[in-house]
């Protein structure tokens, strides 16, 4: 890739992160109700195509940090050295999903809770698991370790239920654990030989 190109590449992961950002921030302030794609554009100083060539609509906006944390989460479990088990190439992705990273305050993450009640995020994120589901999934088979695909999709779907757990369980505790604590913690529970 030539300088140009990664300029180019830069730029558009900066708006896109702006108008993921902006959108978050104004359905927090104001509702999901209250927010339309031309709030959101103008936040960022942009127009509503330019919107339109990042996103589908408010809600894709807003979900734009859980998509790309889904996707860096495959590729560490594809990552993960050939001979570890599936749950523990699970288990220890998820680890290093957090690892230098900044996980959320509790405060942000409460309203963002709220938010995503609304039916429409709930609709595109219901479809977001599945599709993470069914790549994990995918990834486990591809490891080999004897896994047929109902197991793989078991796996999968117990690891995902296991994280949806562990971050209510988090927002809920007055501890000071951390989340990947929380999530490691409730992993360390599930035994898949």
């Amino acid at each position: 890739m030539d300088t140009l190109d990664t300029l180019r590449t830069r730029k558009k992961a900066a708006t896109r992160q702006s108008l993921h950002e902006a959108a978050l921030r104004l359905a927090v302030e104001r509702g999901l109700d209250g927010v339309t794609v031309e709030d959101i554009a103008d936040a960022v100083g942009v127009s509503r195509r330019t919107f339109s060539n990042y996103f589908t609509n408010k809600e894709d906006a807003i979900l734009h940090a859980d998509r790309e944390r889904t996707g860096v989460l495959v590729s560490l479990v594809s990552g993960r050295p050939a001979e570890e088990k599936p749950w523990q190439a699970l288990r220890t992705a998820s680890r290093e999903l957090y690892h230098g990273r900044a996980v959320p305050d509790r405060e942000w993450v409460a309203q963002l809770r709220l938010l995503r009640r609304h039916p429409s995020l709930l609709a595109q994120q219901a479809g977001d698991q599945i599709t993470l589901e069914r790549d994990l999934a995918a990834v486990l088979l591809a490891r080999g370790h004897d896994l047929d695909e109902p197991l793989a999709r078991l796996m999968t779907a117990t690891f995902l239920a296991a994280v949806r757990t562990a971050s209510v369980l988090w927002l809920e505790d007055s501890a000071e654990r951390s989340l990947p604590d929380v999530v490691d913690e409730l992993m360390g529970r599930v035994d898949f030989r």
